[in-house]
Parts: structure tokens; sequence; C-alpha cells
């Protein structure tokens, strides 16, 4: 693991004129799993965050004295099911509880837009992360981009007993 600070970062909604800062983010963030420059050139597009996309989600960015070193974006799919859409972190900040952060306020915004499940296609590298949170792995989704490259697909019960309630 690759920590180089703990810093205490601010968690905010995301502005239009933060999509190209969340587009760099998440490819530097791809990129750290290892992935080849052809892949992660394939990616591009579905890791570039437009200002439309964020004025039309629940997106959240954590800040912190280096800037924003994460966000999330939660999408209302239906009335009953929320998609994490997005959810990276800087390399320099995995293992310091960013994205933990940024999970509890996705699924904080998951709730408040009314949903009671919350579904995401994990990267293979993020699914362990995602179960410790609580989500279960529910199946498998075909990539969009890599033939016979599947992606695990995660489920997360959004209870009302509490703040985090699994």
């Amino acid at each position: 693991m690759n920590v180089v600070s703990l810093e205490p970062c601010s968690i905010r909604e995301a502005r239009a004129d933060d999509a190209e800062t969340l587009s760099e983010l998440a490819f530097r963030s791809k990129a750290y799993w290892g992935y080849d420059a052809a892949f992660l050139e394939a990616c591009r597009h579905d890791l570039t965050v437009t200002p439309q996309e964020i004025a039309e989600s629940a997106t959240f960015v954590c800040e912190g004295t280096r800037g924003i070193v994460g966000f999330s974006r939660v999408v209302l799919m239906d009335e009953r099911t929320a998609e994490l859409d997005s959810l990276f972190v800087d390399p320099t900040v995995i293992g310091s509880g960013t994205g933990k952060r940024l999970w509890e306020q996705s699924v904080i915004a998951a709730r408040a837009l009314g949903a009671q499940d919350l579904v995401l296609q994990s990267d293979p590298h993020a699914e362990g992360f995602y179960l410790s949170r609580g989500a279960r792995r529910i199946g498998e989704v075909a990539s969009a981009l890599v033939p016979g490259r599947t992606l695990p697909l995660m489920h997360f019960a959004l209870r009302r007993e509490g703040p985090m309630a699994t």
C-alpha cells in the first residue's frame, strides 16, 4: 500500500467546474491497479465525468489541503434503486479512509433520493472494499469495453433503521 498522507478531508457536493479534475482522478485511480495503457485508453471515455453528469446526480468530493483526493457519484435508476456510478480515490490516499467516507456519503445520498437498494458494478480490484462495507456480490456483468471480461455486480440494502445500517 502506498499511503502518503492520512490528512483529513472534507466532503462537499461536486460543482460543474470539478468535472475535469474528477476525470483525471478517476483515470489515475484506475491506473493504480496496473492496467496496461491500451486498456486505460479504452476506459478513458467511461472515466470522464461531465458537468452534466454532476448536475444530474448526487456527486461528492473529498477535499483536503492538496485538493480533491476522491469522489463518488450516485444516480437514481428508478423509484427503488440507486446506482453507485463512481467511487474513485487518488492512489496517494488509498487506505486512508477516504473511500470509506465517500461510501458512507453515497449511502446517505441514495437514501435521501428515496432508494431502497444501492447497486454497482465493481472493478475486480475493488470488490473486497465493497464487501467490507456490507455490499454483497449478486452476479456478474459483461464489460462494455473488453470482450470476455466480467465485472462483479454488487448490491447493498438501504435500510432505514440507522444512518449506516446494513
